[in-house]
């Protein structure tokens, strides 16, 4: 079998029309979509417009909603921010580091609420420039930046796009359905929004 030779994008605009390109198609190649968004180098002069910091906790931010297949979006995450335990909807997820570090924390899925503490699987520091993927089959996770002295910034795409999930409480693994917002979209505040709950990853 051929291997397709991977192009490489120079700037964030031709990752996007790469990745549009690619989900034309239904079947979705999870290697493929991991090595073409590793292959962009993180440039902040191109992302800086989408990356919008609160004080409070992390933000997203949409980027381009890919054609109705996928949602591409930069999440912001000042000193200390972090994510509940959440799932995917049934989607992909693939996070880039554009700055910063990130830790990630896997998780069993509870096998019913109640059942006490939920079950680590494993941990690890993403690296800027790395990309990261995770699905329901996989597991839960938990998103965090643990340094005290920088942000982290991180693009992330899903696919298909959603608009809820399901965060878990670590110590009982009860859940919860939340409802996902935007911080800003392509690049302008999106004041309405910000009162409703907002979860991710």
């Amino acid at each position: 079998m051929e291997q397709t030779e991977v192009v490489k994008p120079e700037t964030l605009d031709e990752l996007i029309k790469i990745l549009h390109k690619i989900f034309e198609s239904d079947r979705i190649n999870v290697e493929e979509v991991q090595n073409i968004m590793e292959s962009y180098d993180s440039n902040p002069q191109e992302w800086k417009k989408y990356a919008k910091f609160d004080q409070y906790r992390y933000t997203r931010n949409l980027v381009d909603e890919g054609n109705g297949k996928f949602n591409l979006m930069i999440l912001c995450w000042g000193e200390g921010h972090g994510s509940s335990i959440h799932d995917h909807t049934n989607s992909h997820c693939f996070m880039k580091l554009l700055q910063g570090q990130l830790k990630e924390t896997l998780f069993e899925w509870p096998r019913r609420e109640s059942q006490g503490e939920m079950a680590q699987k494993s941990q690890r520091i993403l690296q800027e420039n790395k990309v990261a993927y995770i699905n329901d089959s996989i597991g839960l996770h938990r998103v965090e930046n643990v340094s005290h002295i920088e942000g982290a910034v991180s693009l992330h795409l899903y696919s298909p796009p959603f608009q809820t999930c399901q965060t878990f409480d670590q110590r009982t693994g009860h859940k919860n359905t939340v409802t996902m917002t935007f911080w800003s979209r392509f690049g302008e505040r999106n004041p309405n929004e910000n009162a409703a709950p907002q979860e991710n990853n």
